[in-house]
């Protein structure tokens, strides 16, 4: 994968939504949460009044409708601005 985003710009790879709930029962597709935490995989170089804090392999915390989805070679990732992310962890 070769994409540089541009600006204050993140692209994150989402973790996975939560297959069973803590009792063992299956949750199907249709009642998933979206993940709010997931990996950073690549980070635009920021402008002038935002200096980019996050970096390539980071975990972080973002908003329930934070970032726009996009498809990668299959994947689904997160394209965000920095200031939708909440946090890292």
């Amino acid at each position: 994968m070769n994409v540089k985003p541009l600006s204050d710009r993140v692209l994150i790879l989402p973790n996975p939504a939560e297959e069973k709930t803590a009792g063992g029962l299956i949750i199907p597709d249709t009642a998933k949460e979206k993940p709010l935490a997931g990996k950073v995989v690549a980070v635009g170089p920021g402008t002038s009044e935002v200096k980019m804090e996050v970096k390539v392999g980071d975990q972080v915390l973002y908003g329930k409708y934070a970032g726009q989805e996009i498809q990668i070679e299959g994947e689904s990732y997160l394209i965000m601005k920095q200031n939708d992310i909440l946090a890292i962890i």
